[in-house]
């Protein structure tokens, strides 16, 4: 799970609830304390949800802590460390830790020879880390990047939280280019393609493929604005990374062929995907006349990804609810079988 400066702040007033010698705090209460820490730090407070990922990663997937959760009479449940003379900020790595992580900046390594990252030079070297075999490998190699360096730059603009002016052309116009004034918030790799997340001058998130940006400047005398929203939590409800003005989660209903089932259970369309079962499933074969197959519910919202990712199944896949996208896919497939007559 990746760690920014953010989540590590927030660590930290987590770990001073959790390793508390005197008191039990309910998750509610630990977000109103950091949120409180935060303000008084300048920065924007955040979400419940937040709160209860920060614990949930921290107890399985950062520091693999072991937590201890009692209700008390009020009916409330409290969160504590197991251990209460730990701390995650106290902690000493073990052997396999230290190991481990000099995998993970092997594996940041692949940015190795982009501007701004030379820093990682250095920290493997404080922290005697053996360069070897690299054992994890990125979907897709940012070397294509390094005659502009716009990663490690773009990075860095992100880190420093620099207003830009950001230059780039489209697809359909590739020879005239366009600038904007953005607020760069991520840098988010998807089909093999890395994008940056940013906010327009009017708080609109944007995304802006690397392959199509020429260039940016900073901005130094224009005040840096945070995100308004958890983006986490805004990718949770699309595939790929474009969000559409004034969309909602729709819920989406498809027919599964049998043979392509194995491949969309082990590898989910969208984190929402369940299978219908039961009583609804034997109303759906009826209603629809399918005699093989499963159906399957996305609560999502609709965007160009997701489009291209239900064509790229072919006839293993069909769209049955909602009517626009049925209509839509369906017209996208006649062309298809017209285009195959010529």
């Amino acid at each position: 799970m990746p760690m920014n400066k953010n989540a590590v702040i927030r660590y930290r007033y987590i770990d001073e609830c959790l390793s508390h010698k005197h008191k039990f705090f309910t998750t509610r209460e630990i977000c109103d304390y950091v949120n409180e820490q935060l303000q008084m730090d300048c920065f924007d407070p955040v979400s419940l949800r937040c709160i209860q990922k920060d614990i949930k990663a921290l107890e399985e997937e950062v520091f693999m802590v072991e937590l201890e959760r009692k209700e008390r009479r009020d009916g409330k449940e409290y969160v504590h460390y197991a251990d209460p003379a730990f701390s995650i900020f106290t902690k000493k790595l073990s052997e396999d830790e230290e190991h481990l992580l000099g995998e993970v900046l092997n594996t940041l390594g692949q940015f190795d020879g982009l501007d701004n990252f030379e820093w990682l030079d250095g920290l493997k070297q404080r922290l005697s880390v053996q360069e070897g075999r690299r054992i994890i490998q990125f979907s897709t190699n940012p070397d294509y990047l390094a005659g502009s360096n716009l990663l490690g730059s773009l990075f860095t603009a992100i880190a420093n939280k620099q207003v830009i002016a950001l230059t780039y052309h489209t697809f359909a116009e590739p020879d005239k280019s366009k600038t904007i004034t953005v607020h760069p918030y991520l840098l988010k790799q998807y089909n093999n393609r890395w994008f940056l997340i940013a906010a327009a001058e009017d708080g609109y998130i944007l995304n802006f493929a690397l392959d199509r940006i020429d260039g940016f400047e900073l901005l130094f005398g224009k005040k840096y604005i945070e995100p308004s929203e958890e983006l986490e939590e805004r990718f949770d409800d699309i595939v790929g990374v474009t969000i559409f003005k004034d969309a909602e989660v729709e819920k989406i209903l498809l027919w599964v062929s049998d043979s392509q089932l194995p491949y969309i259970e082990t590898k989910p369309i969208h984190g929402s995907q369940k299978i219908v079962k039961g009583g609804r499933a034997d109303q759906l074969r009826a209603q629809y006349g399918f005699e093989n197959g499963q159906f399957v519910e996305l609560r999502c919202l609709i965007n160009t990804e997701l489009k291209q990712l239900l064509a790229s199944f072919m006839d293993g896949v069909v769209v049955l609810t909602p009517a626009t996208l049925h209509n839509e896919m369906r017209e996208r497939f006649e062309k298809l079988a017209r285009g195959y007559k010529q």
